[in-house]
């Protein structure tokens, strides 16, 4: 994953110490370079020590900012001292960028309220966002409102305004396959391509048979089936398997990997049953599992809202993210729940996961025709759910996410599977079934539902249930 380029805009107002530029600009950049954020901004002999005071300023620095437009995904506004509000906001207006924002001020010394040091920020910081508004920009804050770039509350804001501008810039570009119909049996992954597409999610299909096919025909020494075939049999163990279920595995990941090449596809959610068992005999989860793995996310049972969550939270914390069902109550205990998949997890969700079959699909289509799941259970460790939904009926785009944790308490069955605890979860519950959610929910290893809350409705403009 490509690392973050932020556009770094220092204020300064005139009549207050220009000398804090300078320092601020030292603290700034070492801050970025630790965590390996990539930056442009002016150099410290434009404007005031780099910083813009005048529009004349303002217009030096959109015309730099404008040159770099393709390498920025999100702008960074610091203010030493109390800034110039009008040449901040002037500057992103001329620059023509419309990217997520993260506002921060420098801290006053309380021994250095003097005319030579005073800074103000924390005031000229209220004034910046009241300008941000009334031009019509999103923008997001500090946790603390003021502080210095060195400090740990600092650090984790920028990991999240990260997160937040890999979604959103994303999001706005987004080309998803859809492999095969929805299953006809699963209304509930319908959903509005239109919708999608109004705010920049593509959605390129293709018939089911149209990779079969192709598939089908090619030799079993073909070189992208022996390309396949390497990479399937040193992805996880696959005792059992016949080898002619691998083989076919390996050439539908031929074809998918050549179909999604030749349309740019960033994500994938695939019909997973049950035409391909029946016309091609074998499951595809394995093959699912390793696109996830490897940053490709796909979703099942062609469940594209659940796939755009996926995406998203995969892009929130740069690593993998999965699609499970909210499956069954676990016990009597209401905080915890079980959460299953045939067998699609990423496999760096489930460590000593091996390869098998459908359990449940092959009691009506055969064990033969269902070899190729991910049989393993998630660990304890952090967790964030997330779940994106297109409502027609009131024309919105609506979502959930919060946090909990994945536990090691006793779990006899079998599949792709976790135990969850989720506080309040009988009420997150009621949430998702009176507000028409899917049982499908999109899950990933670290804790980044308020990144995905601040991107979804801070600069998408989705409606967003933050359950705590």
């Amino acid at each position: 994953m490509k690392k973050i380029t932020l556009a770094v805009l220092f204020g300064s107002r005139e009549f207050f110490p220009a000398s804090l530029v300078f320092d601020a600009r030292k603290q700034m950049f070492a801050v970025l370079e630790e965590l390996g954020i990539d930056y442009i901004t002016l150099d410290e002999n434009t404007g005031v020590h780099g910083a813009v005071t005048t529009y004349a300023h303002a217009k030096e620095c959109a015309e730099l900012f404008k040159r770099h437009a393709d390498e920025i995904d999100g702008i960074l506004i610091s203010l030493p001292n109390f800034g110039d509000e009008r040449g901040i906001a002037d500057t992103i207006k001329l620059s023509g960028l419309r990217k997520p924002i993260l506002v921060q001020a420098f801290p006053d010394d309380l021994e250095k309220l003097d005319v030579a040091n005073r800074r103000d920020s924390f005031c000229g910081k209220i004034s910046v966002c009241n300008n941000l508004r009334q031009y019509g920009y999103n923008f997001s804050v500090t946790t603390d409102h003021c502080v210095f770039p060195a400090e740990e509350s600092f650090k984790a804001d920028l990991r999240k305004f990260a997160g937040v501008c890999r979604i959103v810039n994303k999001m706005h570009n987004a080309r998803l396959g859809a492999v095969g119909a929805r299953p006809t049996a699963f209304n509930t992954v319908r959903y509005s391509e239109k919708m999608l597409e109004n705010v920049g999610i593509s959605v390129i299909t293709a018939d089911l048979s149209e990779l079969i096919g192709p598939a089908s025909r090619l030799s079993d020494d073909d070189r992208i089936v022996k390309s396949a075939l390497e990479k399937i049999d040193s992805y996880m163990p696959h005792d059992g398997i016949p080898q002619d279920a691998l083989l076919r595995m390996a050439k539908f990941k031929g074809i998918l990997d050549q179909w999604i090449a030749d349309n740019e596809i960033d994500a994938t959610a695939i019909q997973c049953w049950n035409s391909i068992q029946q016309n091609y005999g074998v499951n595809v989860c394995t093959l699912m599992s390793m696109m996830s793995e490897n940053l490709m996310p796909s979703a099942c049972e062609t469940d594209i809202t659940g796939l755009v969550s996926m995406y998203a939270l995969q892009l929130a914390g740069a690593a993998p993210a999965i699609l499970v069902d909210w499956n069954n109550n676990y016990g009597s205990d209401k905080n915890h729940c079980v959460l299953f998949h045939c067998g699609n997890f990423a496999k760096s969700f489930v460590p000593g996961c091996c390869m098998s079959n459908a359990k449940i699909l092959a009691t009506t289509m055969g064990t033969e025709n269902t070899m190729g799941t991910v049989e393993g259970r998630i660990p304890s460790g952090k967790l964030t759910y997330a779940r994106v939904t297109t409502d027609e009926v009131n024309g919105v785009i609506r979502a959930y996410t919060g946090e909990g944790k994945f536990v090691d308490d006793e779990l006899k069955t079998f599949g792709a599977r976790a135990v969850v605890e989720i506080p309040d979860l009988q009420d997150l519950m009621r949430f998702i079934c009176l507000n028409g959610f899917e049982h499908h929910v999109a899950v990933a290893k670290e804790n980044l539902a308020e990144i995905i809350t601040e991107a979804f409705e801070g600069y998408l403009g989705w409606e967003t249930y933050l359950h705590s």
